[in-house]
Order: structure tokens, then C-alpha cells, then sequence
């Protein structure tokens, strides 16, 4: 009887001193079957000790909802396999928290893996201010470069600025923060034009948030109240200029001097030609122009 016992002691201490026969488990934490990207599934990898024949599912509360091998041999070795969150009957099963089992058929050894993955499929939704109205001029003098918005998210995420319904911004993952537009798209000066914002959001599963436009925002450098002018001969006449640069310059019919702006803009009183005939003002500032057409007779 001694022997017996001390012979069942020496199996169980072996067993307990014997390695695990799967080992370096990796499980992806969360995926989306509804993300357009690398994690809409959920990869599982891990290594076999020994040849076996393996069966795996995935359970939810101790339930099984998902087969992914239903009995297949493996050498030892690394195993890869992914789980995508939809059910044997092809449906997307239900957002939570899902866990790997493995089943060693010659071994007749079940592993629950301790690494669990979470099934996300909600978009996160992202506030920012409403229609917003504004101008930019991006020359890198200190004056309006850029534009900048507050915003929140309903969950950790982040946040994508779109301009024309072209990515020009990803930020960090985060509760809120800061959309800065710079003025370019795809590494390149935007036109000098009215362009469309747009503010969307993605979470760690990868899930999109409804774009939602916000604002019009308008690149101008320098530009003038009107582009053609009549005038008599020898005539004062006025002219408005918008521009974000302390000073703008003029020139028309071989005259030229400077005005300073105060609130991003000036108004131009200048004197027509004493003779007839059509003429150019040109009004430059930080190195873009702007012309009108000066007519006089």
C-alpha cells in the first residue's frame, strides 16, 4: 500500500513538473468582422509541443458557439488559426468577450487558453462643433495657417480629418482632442478654393464612425472685392482687400505702394490713370497676388 502511494505521488509530481504541451499562446484582443482592415478577425497562434490531433472552438460564457478544427492531426510545431465572429450558420455572433479551447484528442487533455479576444462591432461616434464657416491662408507667416477644431468620442478612438472626402489626418487613440488642418492634401498645397471637412472616428476593433461634415473652410491668400473696375480718367476709386498678412503691396500703371490690413483686410483708394484704356491692379501679400481689371475712359 505504501508503494502504491508513493508511486501515485512520484505520477502527479511528475505531471505537475511536466511542461505544458502548448505553449506561447497568442490571441488577438479585439477585432471587428465589419472593420475593412487587418483586424477583422481575430488571430490565434500558438505552439505544439508534441504531434497530436487537435480540436478547437471558441466559447462565450462556457458555451460553445464556434468550431474552428473539428479534429485534425498537427505536428509539433507552431498552429495558426483566426476566428472571424461569425456563427456555423453564417451569421456575426453577438459583441463580447470570446475564449479559445483546445482539445488534445491523444492526450484526452482539454486547454482553455487564459488570453480572451473581444468582438467589437459598434463604430465609435465623434462630436465636433457645426457649421463652421471660415478662411485659412497657409503661408507660414504666423496669420490663419491653419485651422483647428475640438472633439470628443463616445469611446477610445481616433480621430480622422477628411477634406474633400480625402484622408488628410489620423490622431492618436483617446476620449478627445484636436483636429489641425494644415492647408495640404496628400503632402501637396490645397487650391485656393472652398473645401469640405469632414470628421470621422476608429476605434481599436477597427469600426468607422459615420462621417459627419462640419465645416467649409476656404483657402485664400490675398483677394480682391471685385475683379474689373470702371473709372473716369484721373479719378479716385476704391477697392476692398482681404488678406491675412499685416501689408499688402499695389501696383497699377507703373504706380505702387503698400497699406496695412487690420481685422484680415483693407480697402484700396487709389487714383485712376489720367489717360484711357485698360490696366491691371495687381495686390500681393506673403507672395501670392491677386489681379483686377481697371478700366478707364
Amino acid at each position: 500500500m505504501l508503494g502504491a502511494t508513493a508511486w501515485a505521488f512520484m505520477l502527479t509530481e511528475r505531471a505537475h513538473l511536466e511542461p505544458s504541451p502548448i505553449h506561447g499562446a497568442q490571441v488577438g484582443r479585439i477585432f471587428s468582422p465589419a472593420c475593412d482592415c487587418d483586424r477583422r478577425v481575430a488571430r490565434i497562434d500558438f505552439t505544439l509541443r508534441r504531434d497530436d490531433e487537435l480540436t478547437v472552438w471558441m466559447e462565450r460564457d462556457g458555451e460553445r458557439v464556434r468550431t474552428l478544427v473539428p479534429g485534425r492531426s498537427y505536428a509539433a510545431g507552431p498552429v495558426s488559426l483566426v476566428f472571424d465572429g461569425i456563427s456555423e450558420q453564417g451569421e456575426t455572433l453577438a459583441d463580447g468577450t470570446y475564449r479559445p479551447v483546445i482539445r488534445l484528442g491523444r492526450r484526452h487533455l482539454t486547454i482553455r487558453l487564459p488570453n480572451e479576444t473581444v468582438l467589437d462591432t459598434k463604430p465609435p461616434a465623434i462630436r465636433v462643433p457645426r457649421r463652421i464657416y471660415t478662411h485659412i491662408s497657409p503661408d507660414g507667416d504666423g496669420h490663419r495657417d491653419d485651422f483647428a477644431v475640438s472633439y470628443r468620442v463616445s469611446e477610445p478612438a481616433s480621430a480622422i480629418l477628411l477634406v474633400d472626402d480625402r484622408r488628410v489626418l489620423e490622431t492618436r487613440p483617446g476620449l478627445e482632442g484636436v483636429l489641425r488642418w494644415d492647408g495640404t492634401v496628400g503632402g501637396r498645397p490645397a487650391r485656393p478654393r472652398n473645401h469640405v471637412l469632414t470628421a470621422s472616428a476608429r476605434d481599436e476593433a477597427g469600426n468607422v464612425a459615420e462621417p459627419v461634415p462640419f465645416a467649409i473652410v476656404r483657402i485664400r491668400y490675398v483677394a480682391l472685392g471685385r475683379d474689373r473696375v470702371v473709372a473716369r480718367p484721373g479719378t479716385h476709386f476704391a477697392i476692398l482687400v482681404l488678406a491675412d498678412a499685416p501689408l499688402v503691396r499695389w501696383r497699377l500703371a507703373g504706380r505702387e505702394g503698400t497699406a496695412a490690413t487690420s481685422g484680415g483686410q483693407t480697402t484700396l483708394r487709389l487714383r485712376a490713370p489720367v489717360r484711357g484704356g485698360v490696366f491691371r491692379l495687381y495686390v500681393s501679400a506673403s507672395g501670392h497676388a491677386a489681379e483686377a481689371t481697371v478700366v478707364v475712359g
